[in-house]
């Protein structure tokens, strides 16, 4: 295998201002090769908190395209499907009030978190790669922030795997305000962090 280092490890919030949104996507050169994403292989892992605890769990990948030029990626892109958001940490009739309240699949709580029926998909295109660091437009809810996180690509023959180390988005860039306490400051300590922590994992085989 060979190891190719396209970020080192960072933990901090990585948002861009909105004057920095809708970046144009970047173009993968002639040299560059096509990868198509595994979705069963991939994942969007995240994890979120409260003074009281935290739950964490996956989203899964519907479609997505690694363009690499020796082992680098050049430009990119993928989808995944909110309606898929898996919480690892509960059972039972827990899991399944929380997974519902996300989704916003819950009778005048829709607009609380996700409302996957009005926005099922979400998407992230890659907009180039600045400081050993990669770049895009994530757009969640129609809504459209630009972010960055280090990662790693390992190849292995024809497949790439490329990991994306822990990193913070805050998801009241995409109006997901429920239990916020900078959107609401008289909730004291019943809040939920404006932070998602959120790590990034694709398998993708050459096209």
């Amino acid at each position: 295998m060979a190891f190719i280092t396209v970020g080192a490890f960072s933990c901090k919030n990585t948002e861009k201002d909105a004057e920095a949104m809708n970046a144009e996507a970047a173009e993968a050169t002639e040299m560059a090769t096509e990868y198509s994403v595994d979705p069963a292989a991939s994942q969007i892992m995240w994890e979120g908190a409260k003074p009281t605890g935290k739950h964490h769990g996956t989203i899964n990948l519907t479609s997505g395209t690694i363009f690499l030029n020796n082992g680098k990626a050049e430009a990119g892109n993928f989808a995944f499907d909110m309606n898929s958001i898996n919480v690892e940490d509960l059972e039972g009739e827990d899991k399944a009030n929380l997974e519902a309240h996300l989704k916003g699949t819950v009778e005048g709580k829709e607009g609380d978190f996700f409302n996957v029926k009005e926005f099922p998909t979400a998407k992230f295109e890659m907009t180039g790669i600045e400081n050993n660091m990669v770049k895009g437009n994530l757009t969640i809810k129609d809504k459209t922030n630009v972010v960055e996180f280090p990662a790693t690509v390992t190849m292995d023959g024809d497949k790439m795997m490329l990991k994306s180390e822990p990193f913070e988005i805050d998801r009241t860039k995409w109006g997901v305000n429920y239990g916020s306490k900078s959107i609401f400051p008289s909730l004291g300590d019943k809040f939920i962090n404006d932070a998602i922590i959120v790590t990034i994992s694709l398998v993708a085989t050459k096209a």
